[in-house]
């Protein structure tokens, strides 16, 4: 049983920031980076069945916006390398949240840096750049919302609505410091937001194109195969009804409870597999007593 164990979890890294192996973690010693360990993002983000789920609802949801999907289409290499995207947006989430600050703000300061490189012109002739502060809002006010969505559906612990409103106001800090303006800070304004932007959503043919290419990404191998398959089904799941009739979707009631039974069954024995993972890493660089960490 433990080898299963170790084989699951270890399959699991492979998908994440964590194989990228460029962030301690565990050092410097009692740090406690930009939220610490008792922050609402902190337990949110470390449910990683939730967190890979809601993030392919949300790349769904931040595509059908012409703008961004343009910098995404100019300028990213995810149609030839998805998985490489999936483990370097890991990475920015999970140390955000759970490394030290200058390895926090490294991350921050690397992205910016990145966006500032990115601009050029939509198919409607309309400019664009990754660094408009707008366009970063809407990119982030898609990501909570699949995040929270997620989390709220597959978690066993899911939060409360005054904790569901500290948690959107504390990722709003990561937004501001990328350059995003007017960011909501309770999920009734996240959703108002989205609202007010729907009329600029489009679902054309590039968007068709990212959606086929999420639904049919390769697995790095046989075991994570299934389970990529039905993450991505899920995500799908989680768009708003009006965003599905937008693409064309129809998901039937029982086929809706298959999907959500068989993530809560594959979330269980993830959530039962992984123990290293970013959070517990964490913690162990706030033990400074010498003592053991509480467990995740």
């Amino acid at each position: 049983m433990e080898c299963i164990r170790q084989r699951i979890e270890q399959q699991v890294y492979s998908l994440t920031g964590l194989a990228l192996n460029t962030i301690d973690y565990e050092n410097p010693k009692g740090d406690p980076g930009l939220f610490g360990p008792d922050s609402l993002c902190w337990r949110v983000h470390s449910d990683f069945p939730a967190m890979l789920c809601g993030g392919i609802g949300a790349l769904m949801l931040q595509m059908m916006h012409p703008l961004a999907l343009a910098g995404v289409w100019d300028h990213s290499t995810f149609r030839d390398d998805m998985l490489g995207r999936l483990r370097r947006t890991s990475q920015f989430i999970a140390g955000t949240t759970f490394a030290a600050t200058a390895d926090a703000e490294r991350l921050i300061e690397r992205v910016r840096r990145i966006h500032a490189g990115i601009n050029g012109t939509a198919p409607d002739g309309r400019p664009y750049a990754a660094s408009d502060p707008a366009l970063l809002t809407w990119v982030h006010v898609a990501e909570i919302r699949g995040f929270l969505t997620s989390y709220q559906r597959y978690s066993p612990t899911p939060l409360t609505d005054a904790e569901q409103d500290l948690y959107v106001a504390e990722v709003a800090r990561i937004a501001e410091a990328l350059g995003a303006q007017n960011v909501p800070r309770t999920r009734a304004a996240i959703d108002t937001c989205i609202d007010a932007l729907r009329p600029e959503l489009r679902f054309d043919a590039r968007t068709a194109e990212v959606l086929r290419l999420l639904l049919n990404a390769p697995a790095p191998n046989r075991l994570t195969a299934p389970i990529g398959y039905l993450m991505a089904r899920a995500g799908l799941d989680l768009l708003p009804d009006w965003a599905q009739q937008m693409a064309g979707i129809k998901l039937s009631a029982p086929k809706r409870l298959l999907i959500r039974t068989g993530m809560h069954s594959v979330g269980a024995v993830l959530r039962w597999a992984i123990r290293n993972g970013a959070r517990a890493r964490s913690l162990r660089r706030l033990a400074t007593d010498g003592a053991s960490p509480p467990q995740p």
